[in-house]
């Protein structure tokens, strides 16, 4: 199978056609790890970061000189040494050189449930980014350790909504609806807050306080159902376009959802939009998906008369509505997975998981939407040299005491609160007969 990591080789230089979001895909990722904090190259890179954003520091030159092959074999005997006592998880965005570890690949939700079904593993080294490990320590046992082998796997939507600043919303939207715990004659309170799984432990411990819960965008309606039985609005956070097209496909009309800018007086709205809002939308969004467009699926048509074009609903709504269909990673595997033979699909999600399902099902047509290669940025901060590092550091030496590297661990005191929203985001069932 080609990787995405080797057709970005072979495209930079020049042994293939296409074309790179950014040459510095080709470097390791510990060529990003020192100095101040970044996303490194690919969809994220021109984000802006937190400058309290956690640095790897660098790892022994042992595993950065190290071949392909050698980290491959180091990788498989670690894995062998230690047996049942570590779970390797790992997200559908992850590079092919990661994910052939995995002893469980999945999106977001699925992999919060298979942490938290796992209880007899000692450690979990998860193969994803921050807030999915901080995810895997909420839901895990005390005893277990989770490990994120490079620190720098951040996120940059979920960076777009930190504790300060929904704090501070919440509390000019309170100026505007009063009490916040007061129920109307149907029993609803004025706001449920809902965070996207992509965001901190910390705003998910927000929602636990103030009576919110987490959602997925494989079950985001399911939540929204749930928040409406209990509020009268939501404020929605991180990500704008999933709480957008989530919300319009439940029939809630756009001028009932306004843009919360953190950066303006009552983000950005007046009084009287804030009182007629349906969902608050926070000004975030995924730049991996926001590099999906309408004339991206138009081309594809045109090249492609019977094409299925799926996309991820972080994705823009007017992609999101120029699509056949639009779901989780999930759905777009199902949907591929259940599909005759022959179909042909433009998939507008990240490119790694495009490009396996391609070579998974060589009997469909499978492409991205999106010509220019360029992967999630922090998703490609995982590499086997950072796996092969993590693993033996359990094992340990004659030399060297075996030692966790890398661990999360989330803090009590907000840990409590976040748990509550994670169960009740797992316990939430749909229910479509909810007035808005």
């Amino acid at each position: 199978m080609t990787s995405v990591d080797t057709t970005i080789r072979r495209i930079t230089n020049g042994e293939a056609p296409g074309a790179v979001c950014t040459t510095d895909l080709r470097e390791a990722p510990w060529a990003f790890d020192t100095g101040v904090p970044s996303y490194g190259p690919g969809s994220s890179m021109f984000d802006a970061i937190p400058a309290r954003s956690p640095l790897q520091g660098e790892i022994p030159a042992e595993y950065r000189e190290a071949s392909a092959d050698e980290l491959h074999r180091r990788i498989l005997a670690a894995k062998e040494i230690l047996g049942d006592r570590v779970l390797m998880l790992g997200h559908f965005y992850q590079r092919d050189e990661v994910v052939q570890y995995a002893d469980y690949v999945g999106d977001s939700f699925q992999l919060a449930v298979k942490a938290k079904a796992s209880p007899n593993a000692e450690a979990i080294v998860f193969c994803g980014v921050h807030f999915m490990a901080e995810t895997a320590d909420l839901l895990s046992t005390p005893e277990q350790a989770v490990i994120l082998p490079n620190l720098a796997a951040g996120c940059s939507m979920a960076d777009m909504a930190d504790i300060d600043s929904v704090e501070a919303a919440w509390e000019q939207l309170e100026g505007i609806y009063g009490d916040m715990t007061a129920v109307d004659e149907s029993g609803r309170v004025p706001v449920i807050p809902v965070t996207y799984m992509n965001s901190a432990a910390d705003l998910k411990g927000f929602c636990g306080r103030h009576g919110g819960i987490v959602c997925t965008s494989s079950n985001a309606e399911t939540v929204l159902e749930w928040a409406f039985a209990r509020g009268r609005r939501v404020l929605f956070f991180p990500d704008q376009h999933l709480g957008r097209n989530t919300a319009k496909a439940m029939g809630i009309p756009l001028e009932s959802m306004p843009l919360w800018n953190p950066r303006k007086p009552l983000g950005g709205s007046t009084s009287q939009e804030l009182d007629d809002a349906k969902v608050i939308l926070w000004n975030g969004f995924c730049s991996v998906h926001k590099r999906f467009t309408v004339a991206q699926i138009e081309q594809a048509r045109a090249e492609h008369p019977d094409v299925q074009v799926i996309v991820h609903p972080e994705c823009p709504m007017l992609v999101v509505d120029a699509a056949d269909s639009y779901g989780s990673t999930d759905f777009i595997v199902k949907a591929i997975e259940a599909a005759p033979a022959g179909s042909t699909f433009a998939i507008g999600t990240e490119i790694n998981l495009v490009q396996r399902l391609a070579q998974q099902y060589p009997q469909h047509t499978i492409f991205c939407l999106d010509s220019v290669v360029c992967p999630c940025s922090t998703m490609y901060r995982i590499h086997p040299g950072y796996i092969a590092w993590a693993l033996e550091a359990l094992i340990g030496t004659a030399d060297r005491p075996a030692e966790v590297l890398n661990r999360i661990q989330v803090s009590d005191d907000v840990a409590e609160p976040a748990r509550v929203a994670l169960e009740r985001m797992l316990a939430a069932k749909p229910n479509h007969t909810v007035s808005v």
